[in-house]
This record gives structure tokens, sequence and C-alpha cells, in this order.
């Protein structure tokens, strides 16, 4: 597994992270497979959120991982906070993160996270009060590290105005289907296509600029939550290209789709859903790959995209 050295974060961090989401489907003991599974391939970096099962998938975690025979210190967990769906609220106050560590703590039955991210920006935010609960939560040792999810480069500058502690991730969306990271770079000044279209503010860019490591989720997903383009009849160019590539390494097409996001010279990580042992392993896989220049482009024109 290769790792990364986060500037002004944790150290060491594995390039696939187990995304844990769909743990509650898992009783305690496969969990707990799921946890010592994902150490043995090399994984040290656990993603949460408070929203995941309104709690459940961090309840799980934490009574799984009690009996996984791990050390805590050796692994990185990491959760979010901010999205209420119960409510149809999304909330950055003050009151609501402190509560929402809390929470988590108790659940995860841990006493620390190593990464602390804000989930979707709250449209109410005051970055004062946001900056008053990391400074609260980092010296009581509660939170080591803080960072955001789905979030742009003016609420980033707006949030770095107060807080005092470095945002060292930002969790985007990023996959050979959902590529708007880059494609409005390629398409600039073209009227033809919408893909010129700069959806995302240039935050790839902003991120580079300043440190933030992206954290790629959904990586294999058609859209948001419309399945999987591996082996999916809409995505036949795709497939055969993800194929061949795959049949150069040894490794399945997954691996293939995985190595294409951290071929990319921002360095970001992956984020596996996945609580299916091979699934997983063909994720992890991807890092043995080390793709070629041609060969991620081939990958991103041969997902729908063309060279203006």
């Amino acid at each position: 597994m290769k790792t990364k050295n986060i500037v002004n974060g944790p150290q060491n961090v594995s390039r696939i992270i187990l995304g844990c989401m769909r743990m509650p489907a898992l009783s305690v003991e496969d969990a707990a497979k799921i946890i010592r599974y994902a150490a043995e391939l090399g994984i040290n970096f656990f993603d949460h959120a408070t929203c995941y099962g309104e709690g459940e998938a961090e309840q799980r975690f934490g009574d799984s991982f009690a009996k996984s025979g791990l050390k805590r210190e050796d692994f990185y967990i990491q959760s979010k906070c901010g999205l209420h769906p119960d409510r149809k609220e999304f909330d950055w106050s003050k009151e609501d993160i402190l509560k929402s560590v809390e929470e988590s703590l108790k659940r995860l039955q841990t006493d620390y996270l190593d990464v602390l991210l804000l989930h979707r920006p709250d449209l109410l935010f005051d970055p004062e009060e946001v900056a008053n609960a990391f400074d609260q939560l980092y010296t009581a040792g509660k939170v080591r590290h803080f960072g955001v999810s789905n979030v742009t480069p003016g609420e980033l500058n707006l949030l770095k105005k107060y807080v005092k502690q470095p945002l060292v991730f930002n969790q985007l969306q990023f996959s050979l289907d959902q590529t708007q990271l880059i494609d409005s770079a390629l398409y600039l000044n073209n009227l033809t296509t919408d893909r010129s279209t700069n959806r995302d503010h240039d935050v790839l860019d902003y991120c580079r600029l300043h440190d933030i490591t992206i954290q790629a989720w959904s990586p294999l997903q058609i859209g948001m939550f419309q399945g999987c383009f591996i082996d999916h009849p809409d995505f036949e160019e795709l497939n055969c290209e993800l194929a061949r590539i795959g049949e150069i390494y040894g490794v399945s097409k997954t691996a293939i789709a995985i190595a294409w996001i951290l071929r990319h010279p921002a360095g970001m990580q992956a984020i596996a859903g996945t609580m299916n042992q091979k699934h997983l392993e063909e994720f992890c896989d991807s890092t043995k790959v080390e793709m070629t220049h041609k060969e991620w482009y081939d990958l991103y024109l041969a997902s729908g995209k063309y060279l203006p």
C-alpha cells in the first residue's frame, strides 16, 4: 500500500481509505473481519460521518474495532459533521459541531478523532463560530486535524480567515464518470460544450496551491448514486479500455479505475465504500499500478470526453 504524508496533517496515511457508510449492513463480527482485512491490505484510514445510518455506522465500527485486536494508535479515524437529513438541515454552528463530535467519540469508542471534516456547506455558517469550536476541540485533544467536504475555494478562504488550525482535506466527488474537477480547464472558452462550465470554482487548483489533499468519494459511481460504471452496458468503451489496461498490469478494471484517480499529480486519496473483501482488495491493487501519461488520457477519452 502506498502512503502519503499530509502537509500540516497526519503522516503515512494510506492512499486508499475505507469508507464505513455501509458498515451497518454487517454484523459486529463481520465488520471486525473487514476492518482486520483492510489493515492487512495496508489501509490505515477510516472515514465516517455522523449522518451515516444516523450514527449507526460509527456505532458498528466502534463495537467492531474493539473486537478486532487492532491498536487504536496505528490507525486514523475521520468523521464528518454538519449534515442532518432527519432535520432537513445543514448545521455548522459551534453548538452542533461540539455536540456531534462528542456523540461520534462515544459511538466510535475513542478519546479523539484524527480528522474532523465539515460535511457540505451550511449556508448560514459563521466562520468565527466554526473557529471557536475547532479551538475548543483541538485544545481538549478531541480532534487532531481538520478539513472540509464539498466546499468551494471561497468558503475555504472565509474559514481560513478565522480558523487557526490548517485545513488539510477536502472530500470531493471524482471519478472517470464525474470529471468536472478537471473538465472546465480543458474546455476553457469553448461554447460548443457545457463541460466548459466551471462548476467547481477551480477547487482542484486551489487545493493544490494550498496543500489541501483531496479525498475522492464515490470513485466508481455513475452520477451521485446511480450505480457503478464497472461492467455497466452504458459504458462499453470505457470498460473495454479498463480491461485492456488491466491486462497489462494484471489487475481488475476496478483497480485501473482507481489507479486513474491516484495517477493525478494532486496526490489524492480514494475512498472505498465497499464491505466486500475481494472488492476492497481490487481497490488496493490500484496502488501497484504505475499508469502512464498516455494510458491516463486513453481512459479519460474512453469515458466520453474528447480533446478540443
